[in-house]
């Protein structure tokens, strides 16, 4: 975690989904550029639901620019709701406030039950098929890196990240009262978050900005879409000082 940060460089604080680790985040820095500090949150190193908001807590700024991707986007609203004071912005990638589609939530009590039981080989194809735009199937730069996210990651982290927040009570509720900027990143094409959410997230937030990408994407959108993802964040974050250079 960077203490001193050079003047003109910003702190975003970065949670990543299931399954994810710093590695999900990587072609986003890249795209940000110098004016960005990148911090990943370790959340795979969370045994339960309560410690990874411990971990959020712990590796996140005092007054941080909160991103968000999929189930570390509801994590990010579960932590500013509880605690506003300690946000400046949100962003949120792909995930709804409401939780999960019932559809959804059937699969992964199959997937825990299945894992349970047996070993875990890997990512399957007929998932990515669920988490990616057609289009990306056969870049294996994308499908690559999930996979061996996956597998470095393992049967555990799986099963812990999983299990323990299948749960996710509705917060379309508490969305009121977050006054700081809110930036709502998503695909149309996205089969786990339906679109439909994120527009009445959008309306339910005091000073929100929804942002579609216009690019072919499917769940994951900082493999699939970093370019336009990076220059959505830029235009949400500006107002906070980053450096000019990177700001168009």
């Amino acid at each position: 975690m960077t203490n001193n940060l050079p003047q003109d460089q910003m702190r975003l604080d970065l949670i990543p989904g299931t399954l994810c680790d710093e590695r999900l985040w990587s072609p986003l820095a890249s795209k940000l550029g110098d004016a960005y500090d990148c911090n990943c949150i370790p959340l795979q190193q969370a045994g339960t639901r309560q410690q990874m908001q411990e971990l959020i807590a712990s590796h996140s700024a005092p007054q941080s620019h909160l991103v968000g991707f999929s189930l570390g986007a509801y994590l990010a609203i579960e932590h500013a709701v509880a605690h506003p004071e300690r946000i400046k912005s949100l962003t949120l990638i792909a995930n709804s406030a409401k939780g999960l589609l019932p559809a959804e939530i059937e699969a992964r009590e199959r997937i825990v039950n299945m894992l349970k039981r047996n070993a875990y080989a890997g990512i399957t194809r007929q998932r990515l098929r669920e988490l990616l735009h057609p289009s990306h199937l056969q870049d294996k730069s994308i499908t690559g890196l999930i996979e061996q996210m996956g597998l470095d990651l393992g049967k555990d982290v799986l099963l812990t990240q999983f299990a323990t927040t299948i749960k996710r009570p509705d917060l379309m509720d508490r969305l009121p009262e977050l006054h700081f900027p809110v930036l709502i990143v998503g695909a149309e094409e996205d089969q786990l978050v339906p679109a439909a959410d994120l527009r009445a997230m959008a309306e339910c937030l005091p000073n929100a900005t929804l942002h579609m990408v216009r690019g072919a994407s499917g769940h994951m959108i900082p493999l699939e879409q970093p370019d336009e993802l990076a220059a959505a964040m830029r235009a949400h974050l500006q107002t906070f000082g980053a450096h000019p250079q990177f700001q168009r």
